[in-house]
């Protein structure tokens, strides 16, 4: 049969449309088969039995011309066609259209777009799985008001505590994961069932979704490791440069992570978006923005260029080894400090700290003869300093210690020895705070806060590490657990460690949250 108007094959659907259009098919389709309210669930268990047999299995259909409602299985909405002539039938099931006269289901456009029309309104205020997100009655509220202060989890719970398994070099996702599942303010994001899919058309290739399983496989108490099959399938379809078996960095891992989440946060799939993908308030986005304030000083007039640029993440240099301190000046070898040197590929690098590593990242520095850039205050191209800044601290800063040296001359780790605190205060990098190299910068009046107060002290509460060369190794990490308790991750190997273990651990990327956001 030949394809009518409106993409419809059956004559049936046209004559419909002509005479009463597709307003009783909506009605239907949002009472009885998307349902948006207590309301219509609760007349959908009312009313869909089979007017025949009492049945409410069977594939039950609604007639479109009465009010009827018969099953398939037994033939009854089939006899009801034929006998009152009532062509039309909506499948309660599917959302689909039975033409018992055709003896067929059929397709039509513009009946298409209603369905997907009401089963995307349907979705607002559910979630990926067809649930709907729960609202509180009133003797739950009741209760909440009651009962503020969170149930404490006792000491030696294992609840989120959770193995991976090594699905081929993988050690680098696993990691990752791990580190995710226990940053604080995402956990209790999607264990709070907050997430919204808004890839209506797609959500088996939803990231965020499949991260909101995961947190519920990690918190549901199972014990067994679980396998993250669909996760890496995810990673491959949306970050191709990380297909495949070979080991991957985990830095990078972190980075295309957080951008594929950050993108199917905002139903976004294949880069339609090109505006600033930090400029939003998703979740992703919320907990790991910050500013970062670049000031860029003409040494002619003094003017300074000021621009803010978002960051995921900070990654530091490891500061200068021996033989190159050696050829530069006092200043720059003063830089280093004291204590023992690591080897790495016959070249000697001095032990530093994360205090130091940030010292430097914020150290105003000489640009040169050869990068003169033209002032925008005094209009000629001058040499200048530039010097960065935070302007603004994300609620989870990730430090990117980078031990992984690439150049025409050398390819090597570096395996220095970098101390880094629990507890770490951001306040003497924050672009208001500083004047000059290491001072603060306070207004007159202005009282320093303290240490309690500070909004700017941050815990750690994840380290991944890597043992092994340039060319092969292998990733591992440590998570907090409760406020005091730290386990070491090993794939799906989960061990007790100590604060001492965590310390003096060769880190490669540290995971500091806010205490503002702290949890007992």
């Amino acid at each position: 049969m030949g394809t009518r108007a409106g993409g419809s094959s059956c004559p049936h659907v046209v004559a419909l449309k002509e005479s009463r259009g597709l307003d009783t098919f909506r009605i239907i389709l949002s009472n009885f088969v998307y349902c948006r309210s207590p309301r219509a669930r609760r007349l959908k268990a009312q009313s869909c039995i089979c007017h025949d047999c009492a049945t409410t299995a069977d594939r039950l259909h609604c007639c479109l011309d009465c009010v009827y409602f018969g099953c398939y299985g037994n033939q009854h909405i089939q006899e009801h066609a034929k006998s009152h002539r009532h062509h039309l039938a909506l499948d309660l099931s599917y959302g689909v259209l039975l033409c018992g006269t055709c003896g067929d289901y059929v397709y039509d456009e513009d009946v298409n777009k209603v369905l997907h029309e009401e089963k995307y309104r349907a979705t607002q205020g559910t979630h990926a799985n067809g649930t709907v997100a729960w609202q509180p009655s009133s003797n739950e509220l009741n209760l909440l008001q009651h009962n503020p202060k969170r149930r404490k989890i006792t000491h030696n719970s294992t609840i989120g505590l959770r193995g991976l398994i090594n699905l081929g070099n993988t050690c680098f996702m696993n990691c990752i994961v791990q580190a995710l599942m226990h940053t604080p303010f995402l956990r209790d994001f999607f264990l709070s069932d907050k997430h919204e899919c808004l890839m209506i058309q797609s959500q088996n290739h939803c990231l965020v979704c499949e991260m909101s399983r995961l947190f519920q496989e990690f918190y549901s108490g199972c014990r067994s490791p679980h396998v993250p099959f669909k996760l890496l399938h995810l990673v491959w379809t949306h970050a191709r440069h990380l297909a495949g078996y070979e080991q991957q960095d985990a830095h990078e891992f972190f980075i295309a992570a957080l951008d594929v989440l950050h993108r199917h946060c905002k139903g976004d799939t294949d880069h339609s978006n090109h505006h600033n993908p930090h400029h939003c308030n998703c979740i992703i986005d919320q907990v790991f923005t910050g500013g970062l304030q670049s000031d860029v000083t003409c040494q002619a007039c003094l003017g300074v260029s000021t621009t803010v640029d978002p960051f995921w993440d900070i990654s530091l240099d490891l500061g200068t080894s021996i033989a190159q301190a050696d050829s530069q000046d006092i200043l720059t070898a003063g830089f280093l400090t004291a204590g023992a040197s690591a080897i790495t590929n016959g070249i000697s690098y001095t032990s530093t700290s994360l205090t130091d590593c940030l010292k430097r990242f914020t150290r105003p520095e000489h640009l040169g003869s050869s990068a003169k850039i033209k002032c925008s205050h005094c209009h000629s191209y001058q040499e200048s300093t530039k010097q960065l800044t935070m302007k603004k601290l994300p609620v989870v800063a990730c430090f990117h210690l980078k031990r992984f040296e690439h150049s025409t001359k050398f390819r090597r780790k570096i395996s220095t020895f970098v101390s880094f605190p629990v507890e770490l205060d951001l306040t003497p990098f924050m672009a208001h705070r500083r004047n000059g190299l290491d001072t603060f910068s306070i207004s007159p009046g202005e009282m320093c806060p303290t240490p309690a107060s500070n909004e700017n002290r941050y815990s750690l509460f994840a380290v991944v590490n890597h043992r092994g060369s340039i060319d092969s190794g292998h990733y591992t990490c440590f998570i907090r657990q409760h406020r005091d308790q730290w386990f070491r991750c090993e794939d799906d190997i989960i061990t007790k460690a100590t604060v001492a273990d965590v310390v003096n651990s060769e880190g490669y990327l540290l995971f500091y949250h806010k205490q503002l956001v702290e949890y007992e």
